[in-house]
């Protein structure tokens, strides 16, 4: 991992030189909650302005990374410091959470209104249990299948999850056993998760679970996840 975030900063400085302003790491892999299988290498690369010319020589780079990494978010810095209403979940984790790579700190003074940082939990956390029911209803003759949806999403819904903890003054850390620990402050029942987590880290096997009856619980937990945000001060 750290040979390959050195070689895209060194390829990001090659393209770009001096309108490079950083390249920040940000996510799981930034505190040590990253899992190989599941987890992504989260990059933000801050440029001085991005033209048609800095995307044409940000491409080979791109490319290069895709290879089982998200495309790095590409944004000038005037962008960081106008967008924090837009994303202020990414910016809240990033805030949290970072390695600069090289370069300045772009993150570190931003202001997060918290007006915004609710709305965003609520309608990240509506959406993805809406794509959730979608895949789902395609799958549920497919115990296999199913299971695999539930244990790629768990890791998702226990992101925005932490948000909502935070939200509601409950502090927890990045872990995701802890988070699922912290939700029975939310009156949320954590042992769907739990499971997840178990087949995830292989600490169960796919034979142990009633797949029928774990959808149903994961579902109904993250539906009250979603109602107890929906309650919060708007």
């Amino acid at each position: 991992m750290e040979q390959k975030l050195q070689d895209l900063v060194d390829r990001l400085q090659k393209a770009h030189q001096e309108r490079l302003v950083s390249v920040i790491l940000y996510g799981s892999a930034a505190s040590g909650d990253h899992h190989g299988e599941f987890s992504d290498l989260n990059v933000l690369c801050v440029l001085t302005r991005v033209t048609p010319a800095e995307l044409g020589a940000s491409e080979p780079v791109f490319k290069w990374w895709r290879d089982g990494n998200p495309t790095p978010l590409l944004l000038s810095e005037e962008e960081v410091r106008t967008s924090t209403d837009c994303f202020p979940i990414e910016f809240h984790d990033m805030q949290e959470r970072r390695r600069v790579l090289f370069g300045k700190d772009v993150i570190e003074k931003l202001e997060i209104d918290k007006t915004f940082y609710r709305a965003q939990v609520e309608h990240d956390l509506r959406a993805k249990l809406l794509r959730l029911r979608q895949k789902a209803a395609g799958m549920l003759g497919d115990q296999k299948d199913l299971l695999r949806l539930m244990i790629e999403s768990a890791s998702t819904f226990l992101v925005l999850s932490r948000h909502a903890l935070l939200l509601s003054g409950i502090a927890t850390g990045w872990q995701k056993r802890e988070v699922a620990k912290n939700l029975a402050g939310l009156h949320v029942d954590a042992s769907p998760f739990d499971t997840l987590l178990d087949l995830r880290e292989r600490k169960k096997k796919p034979g142990d679970v009633d797949v029928e009856s774990l959808f149903a619980s994961y579902l109904k937990q993250i539906e009250a996840v979603v109602a107890h945000v929906d309650r919060l001060e708007k």
